[in-house]
């Protein structure tokens, strides 16, 4: 990867931690509007949908990173940083819209599936291209 490459993947990581952290800091607003008091992590449903947008988006998280970097690293940095840029803005729609209501979330859910799977996809396909091409199987 080049030296832009890395800077590009290392901002959008950054976007990435951002958004996460925006989802946190939308979650002690809800304790105080719904009475849901430390330690509690459950109370009403108006309360759950926050803090499940919250967690799902650490859980999401957990596998962006490593796939974006992944993604980067097997064919180009603009690729990683454009489908990571789509993953945020599915976070973002999916967030905004559970947090309202639970049934309205899946579009949300989707963008940054879809973002999510093909930067999977494709660098499984092209990390395997490069094994079979190199024959280091």
């Amino acid at each position: 990867m080049t030296p832009q490459g890395f800077a590009l993947m290392g901002l959008m990581t950054i976007l990435m931690l951002l958004t996460y952290l925006w989802t946190g800091i939308r979650v002690d607003p809800a304790r105080k509007k719904y009475d849901v008091n430390y330690p509690a992590t459950h109370g009403p449903d108006d309360f759950n949908r926050v803090y499940r947008a919250h967690v799902n988006t650490l859980e999401q998280l957990a596998m962006a990173v490593p796939a974006f970097w992944i993604f980067a690293e097997a064919t180009h940095a603009k690729y990683a940083a454009v489908a990571a840029l789509v993953w945020v803005i599915g976070r973002i729609i999916y967030v905004v819209a559970y947090s309202k209501q639970a049934d309205t979330r899946s579009t949300g859910f989707m963008i940054g599936f879809v973002a999510l799977a093909v930067a999977i996809l494709w660098s499984a396909g092209s990390l395997g291209y490069f094994l079979l091409q190199h024959h280091t199987l």
